[in-house]
């Protein structure tokens, strides 16, 4: 039987590394738990058609939503398309005019000699302005947009009007500027202002400037941008974010549909490094598509898990279109934001201005220290399935001063971020493979029962009762899971910082760590048990592999190996930042019941698979079963302790609620464990079905 040592200064080595870690763990929750208030907000436009919808006095109607605990209003650069429904100003086009006055519908005379003398062109537009305040804003804001030249003051009799080049159906949709009168209605609201403007084609800085000298009056909590471009995107990226730093805008980024990173605009990761990561907050708005398929209650579970484990910090509410059973329109909206407000306020949230995080960044040397952990783990994982580098300690130590010197030293240059990004990956999968290789030894050398109940059975067998063994599967569990979460630690040491809070850089391997932990627990295994059943002292894991591969199978295993690569396929699917499969409705239910008996919902591929499956191969082991059932559990339990680690892969996610996450499913998971072991034991007490004797 091979006996493999466990090198006692990679140990120490792993042992400082996690040290370490646990200081930068420390140092994250610090900063993730000062970064506690949430801006709710509503576009301004939203608000005005719920007031008309409802009949209802559009100030009382800002009143009750700033009641309810709306914070910020949403202002977005005006279009022509809205102006003319509002009539203050409208627009239209020459041929429109050209067209009346040929059809006999103009019978205003100072325009019919307008048309008349040729100062009407077909293929042009015209604005008209009945409010002069509101004439003047747009005749500014037209110039700044289009340009100077294309852009013309025309007079008709005593009146003055603007004449545009630009094609109408176009320029109706055109985003003209932000509207002061929208700004000024806020402000005396008592609301703050998120602006989202659009970029210019042709963007100058003084185009840049104009939006921002419209601004510098009104109390402006965050800028997001409209549309696929940031502001001066072209080339004036510092000129928006020295206006910003000016007047101590934060940046809103918005969180992508696929919930993974943002919404991509031109501009955007450079407009973040000008104007600094500790100035910036990720927006979500549920899906427009979306949320009327939503109940009220599913809406506002939605917006505390968001807030809670993505780090968002802007609450961007669209309106319900349709009234709640037994509730008007008006009702059913201020239902929804007053909810959310009471279920943040419950979970220590605050309102105002976004949250941001603090610049922070781990000390060198603490990273340093985490890479060093982790190059000694690999080369105590490769000691661990091969007899030849087990025995040459003097090799190992070689390997691993050569390992922890390519890690450490970009980490402490300065540098590293693809080393880290390594490290963090090797720990991802190392750890947990470790930690199955640790259960593996001592199931292999420990006399268990004979140790904890100090007697035999006659045939000198130690003589486990089934509570015993589900005692020491629950214990093992817990142990195992421990030492797996080293690697949670040493992933989250190694990636820790504001980019990552902010998903402006993401941990890349997230499938890998559902494939990898299996392939190396599966090469330690076979260096130590004989699947085979044949009689063989010296076996190796690549001659196991050859016999496998060599049996004769049933049509029967072939079936069942199917289904187990089916599953493990529809896991792999499933996993990640992004779905590639649907949840079904059953599961969504479960999920909404975890979510309110937990503090932080458990995986269901922790607590329904890879947990049960640990305690059943510990009980497997235990009872003496085939070695080949042994090591189907043993890999089905790897994925439960992988799955808990590689939570911590989001690292937008608060630390604390990513360890809630992983001690939550431990307890479950060994409940359904301990039932199912009472159900094998009892099957097998059953005369019928004998190959569970």
């Amino acid at each position: 039987m091979k006996r493999f040592i466990y090198n006692k200064i990679l140990l120490f080595a792993c042992a400082v590394g996690l040290l370490a870690s646990l200081a930068i763990a420390g140092q994250r929750h610090a900063v993730e738990i000062k970064n506690n208030q949430v801006d709710m907000a509503i576009d301004f436009q939203s608000l005005f058609d719920l007031a008309q919808m409802t009949g209802t006095d559009f100030g009382e109607t800002l009143k009750m939503f700033k009641d309810a605990g709306i914070t910020s209003l949403a202002i977005y650069d005006t279009k022509f398309e809205r102006l003319n429904e509002e009539g203050k100003i409208f627009a239209v086009s020459g041929g429109e005019l050209i067209q009346n006055y040929s059809g006999g519908a103009m019978t205003n005379e100072v325009w019919r000699q307008a048309v008349e003398s040729g100062i009407i062109d077909a293929n042009k537009v015209y604005v008209i302005g009945r409010d002069l305040k509101t004439y003047e804003e747009i005749k500014s804001d037209l110039r700044v947009r289009f340009g100077a030249e294309r852009v013309r003051p025309v007079s008709i009799g005593e009146m003055e009007i603007l004449e545009v080049k630009d094609k109408f159906e176009t320029f109706l949709k055109t985003p003209i500027g932000l509207p002061i009168e929208e700004m000024e209605i806020a402000k005396n609201a008592g609301f703050t202002i998120i602006a989202r403007p659009t970029n210019f084609e042709k963007c100058t800085p003084e185009d840049i400037r104009h939006v921002f000298d419209k601004l510098k009056n009104y109390p402006v909590s965050a800028m997001v941008f409209d549309g696929n471009e940031i502001l001066g995107a072209q080339n004036h990226i510092d000129v928006t974010a020295d206006e910003m730093r000016k007047q101590q805008m934060i940046f809103g980024v918005i969180e992508n549909v696929s919930q993974l990173q943002f919404y991509r605009q031109a501009g955007l990761e450079e407009l973040a490094r000008e104007i600094g990561y500790d100035r910036i907050a990720r927006l979500y708005a549920i899906p427009r598509d979306e949320q009327p398929k939503l109940l009220i209650d599913t809406a506002v579970n939605r917006w505390a898990t968001t807030d809670h484990e993505r780090n968002i910090r802007i609450n961007l509410f669209r309106v319900y279109e349709k009234h709640a059973p037994g509730m008007t329109l008006l009702e059913t909206n201020l239902k929804y934001i007053r909810d959310t407000a009471d279920k943040l306020k419950a979970n220590g949230y605050t309102f105002g201005t976004p949250g941001t995080f603090e610049n922070y960044y781990p000390a060198r040397f603490l990273r340093a220290l985490v890479v060093i952990g982790v190059a000694a783990a690999v080369v105590l994982y490769l000691s661990l399935i091969s007899r030849r580098i087990n025995r040459n300690r003097r090799f190992q130590l070689i390997l691993f001063a050569l390992l922890a010197i390519l890690f450490a030293v970009p980490v402490l240059i300065g540098g590293g971020g693809k080393v880290r990004l390594i490290a963090a990956l090797l720990s991802a999968n190392l750890f947990p493979a470790l930690a199955i290789i640790r259960l593996l030894d001592q199931l292999r050398f420990l006399r268990l029962k004979a140790r904890w109940s100090g007697r035999k059975k006659t045939s000198g067998e130690p003589g486990l009762s089934i509570f015993s063994i589900i005692w020491l599967s629950a214990g093992a569990l817990f142990v195992t899971s421990a030492i797996s979460m080293t690697g949670a630690a040493y992933l989250s040491g190694a990636l820790s910082d504001i980019k990552y809070f902010l998903e402006f850089e993401i941990f890349r391997g997230i499938k890998l760590t559902f494939v990898l932990p299996l392939v190396l627990v599966a090469v330690a295994f076979l260096q130590r048990f004989n699947v085979t059943n044949e009689e063989r002292e010296d076996i190796s894991a690549m001659w196991q592999w050859k016999k496998i591969l060599h049996r004769t199978i049933t049509v029967k295993s072939l079936m069942a190996a199917l289904i187990v690569i089916a599953a493990f396929v529809v896991l792999l699917a499933r996993s990640g930042h992004t779905a590639g499969m649907p949840v079904s409705g059953l599961e969504i239910k479960l999920r909404a019941t975890l979510e309110h008996l937990f503090y932080a919902r458990p995986r269901t591929k922790e607590i329904l698979f890879g947990h049960p499956a640990f305690m059943l191969a510990v009980a497997a082991f235990l009872k003496k079963f085939p070695k080949m059932i042994c090591f189907v559990l043993v890999l089905a339990a790897t994925i439960g302790q992988s799955s808990m680690v590689e939570t911590f892969a989001h690292m937008r996610t608060p630390i604390f609620m990513s360890f809630m996450r992983g001690i939550d499913g431990v307890i479950p998971g060994a409940i359904i464990g301990a039932v199912l072991i009472l159900f094998m034991h009892f099957c097998s007490k059953l005369k019928d079905v004998k190959f569970l004797k």
